[in-house]
């Protein structure tokens, strides 16, 4: 049985998007994968395509970069939510210039409010070097302080390095 928040971090290429992906396969409800990237390059697009490549057939993809808060509110029973990503979601809102406290809160209380379990995958970006200018110091600070928020309502957070994952917080079943 899925919790009704799991956390997924890790670093960029840590294998934590196919973790989450398998956490929904294997609930056996309607899977959902809601998709926050926006493709402005062709390296984004080879990206995106091979994330939906892997996934294969069977997932509910909704491309949703910035009203994520919204779009849980939607969900019905019965289904499981992949938000894959939170980072991007982020970076969304911040060079938007969203209001990043109101939808980071609307966001939280969307993932606990939601009909569905919500899986959401996040990268962890602190633990490297101090970047060099203020947008991306910016930048990994709200990352940190989201990851921070997510953490604290979720049921589970699992943290994958190199493929394996190492509970965090919770039981995974």
């Amino acid at each position: 049985m899925l919790p009704k928040l799991s956390l997924v971090l890790g670093g960029a290429s840590s294998g934590k998007s196919d973790y989450a992906e398998n956490m929904i396969l294997n609930t056996g409800l309607a899977p959902v994968y809601i998709a926050t990237a926006q493709v402005f390059d062709d390296e984004m697009a080879a990206k995106v395509t091979r994330h939906k490549k892997s996934r294969g057939d069977g997932w509910h993809t909704i491309e949703e970069p910035i009203a994520v808060a919204e779009t849980l509110m939607q969900m019905d029973e019965g289904r499981a939510v992949l938000l894959d990503c939170a980072t991007l979601w982020l970076t969304n809102i911040i060079l938007g210039k969203h209001d990043l406290a109101q939808h980071t809160s609307d966001l939280i209380a969307a993932m606990r409010n939601c009909k569905s379990p919500v899986v959401v995958v996040s990268n962890e970006v602190g633990q490297g070097i101090v970047p060099d200018n203020a947008l991306s110091r910016q930048f990994r600070n709200a990352q940190g302080t989201l990851n921070q928020h997510i953490a604290a309502k979720a049921d589970l957070v699992v943290a994958v390095m190199a493929g394996l994952p190492m509970i965090l917080k919770g039981r995974a079943s």
